[in-house]
């Protein structure tokens, strides 16, 4: 008798191009963190809502320099994981920060889902939170089965209703503004209960959470066409797109409405519409923050499950959960994993918490990314590669870039920011769950074939 091998696993299907991905950066920036946090971050500072969000996003760009040059060297699934793996070379750091990436994307789903039962559902239709955030979850696990690209043209629909929700709060403000309406001065006030700085840290932590889809997109490198080339252009093309859109909607939400009412909201926006003297039925305004809601909570499930899919490439948890649909080529069973755990986390935490939990998370990521690009500029062997032909250089990061971002996220995943225990508590629960299935996982696949895995990644990235 003779053996025969297996059939290969299909590889992902490269059908995102440059114009997809700047699409699919800004529709996941623009979504549920300003049109449902907003007035979250309004009760941390007060009126100068505009201030944590500038500072976000600093950090954010700081961050992104990191990844877009990882991107050129390693356009893999698994995105921060294959960074640490390559850069530290130790399986249990490699699965912690793929854990903790995983684990960010589920709970943002999870606090989307939260937020799709609050305010802005309450405008059409009383509906059980638990529910109506559980039927939510399984609509997302659909589209994202169906394919990738049939998911970002998904997303581009959402993206032009959520940015029209936008452009609805933009005109709204501008005639605010122009006719003398509002208070503007109260959008450059800063007020706290303690330290001025504190409140600004916080506000700028939680303000965070809105800005999460650059390192989600990092999980789509590779089915990029042309990852090299259309990353880099995309991600800070996006960000500056999403940076822009943001202060003026924060400048618009603190100017029109008083800081109480927008703390006390779970649809800030909504408040806006509802003070304006222009003729826009709230309902309308309701179903689309929904749809951005649901934008986001897409957005998040398709990253989740493509790093369980690059976790198993890497042989850091079971081959079977890297299985594709050879019909689809999407990784059906990573998609069926993610949406069990996001079903069971949604029954948890409130919509704050479920926030400050994703960012606190992927702030520690975020150190870990900053110092591999570092640890990486050491191993030239891979610098004059081609990729999908874009050419023998990718983007490189000014070094003070990435040294400054590990800096900063260290700083604003710590206590400093006021963050309270059940959001560690909850993150260290995470983590915990995920040394235990890595210690389990050792016993049952046994370092040698993890290192076997690793071995092989590493030859097709080279091929």
């Amino acid at each position: 008798m003779v053996a025969t091998s297996p059939a290969p696993t299909p590889a992902l299907k490269r059908s995102v191009g440059r114009r997809m991905l700047l699409v699919f950066v800004i529709g996941d920036i623009l979504g549920a963190g300003i049109y449902a946090l907003t007035g979250k971050v309004a009760g941390q500072v007060g009126g100068a809502i505009w201030i944590p969000f500038v500072l976000a996003f600093g950090l954010a760009a700081l961050t992104a320099t990191a990844y877009a040059e990882l991107v050129g060297r390693y356009p893999r699934a698994a995105g921060a994981a294959v960074y640490a793996q390559r850069a530290f070379g130790r399986p249990f750091v490699t699965f912690l920060v793929a854990f903790a990436v995983l684990m960010s994307g589920i709970t943002s789903a999870s606090a989307a889902a939260r937020a799709f039962g609050g305010d802005y559902l309450a405008e059409l239709v009383t509906v059980p939170t638990l529910v109506a955030a559980w039927v939510f979850v399984l609509v997302i696990a659909v589209v994202n089965a169906v394919g990738v690209s049939e998911s970002v043209r998904v997303n581009l629909a959402l993206t032009v209703i959520e940015v029209t929700g936008l452009a609805v709060i933009l005109v709204i403000g501008a005639r605010a503004f122009l006719s003398g309406e509002g208070d503007p001065g109260r959008a450059m006030t800063l007020s706290s209960d303690g330290p001025v700085w504190m409140a600004v840290l916080g506000g700028t932590a939680l303000a965070f959470y809105a800005l999460l889809g650059f390192e989600d997109s990092v999980n789509l490198a590779e089915e990029c066409q042309h990852p090299r080339s259309d990353f880099p252009r995309a991600l800070f093309g996006g960000i500056l797109v999403a940076g822009v859109i943001y202060l003026a909607v924060a400048f618009t939400t603190s100017m029109l409405v008083d800081t109480a009412t927008l703390a006390e909201s779970t649809g800030p926006l909504l408040e806006v519409v509802r003070v304006a003297g222009l003729v826009f039925p709230p309902w309308l305004f309701a179903v689309i923050a929904l749809v951005a809601v649901s934008n986001t909570a897409l957005i998040n499930m398709i990253m989740a499950s493509r790093v369980v899919y690059g976790m198993s490439r890497e042989g850091i948890v079971p081959g079977w959960l890297g299985r594709v649909d050879r019909r689809r080529r999407t990784p059906w069973v990573a998609i069926a994993f993610t949406t069990v755990v996001a079903l069971t986390l949604v029954s948890t935490g409130d919509l704050s918490g479920l926030a400050d939990t994703t960012v606190l998370l992927l702030l520690l990521v975020f150190a870990v990314v900053n110092v591999s690009v570092l640890v990486l500029r050491r191993r030239p062997e891979d610098r004059d590669a081609r990729i999908d032909g874009d050419g023998p250089r990718g983007f490189r990061a000014p070094t003070w870039a990435p040294v400054l971002g590990a800096v900063v996220s260290l700083v604003l995943a710590s206590p400093l920011t006021g963050r309270s225990f059940d959001v560690y508590a909850r993150a260290g629960l995470l983590l915990g769950i995920g040394v235990v299935l890595y210690v389990v996982n050792r016993l049952f696949v046994g370092p040698a074939r993890q290192a076997e895995a690793i071995d092989a990644s590493a030859a097709t990235e080279s091929s």
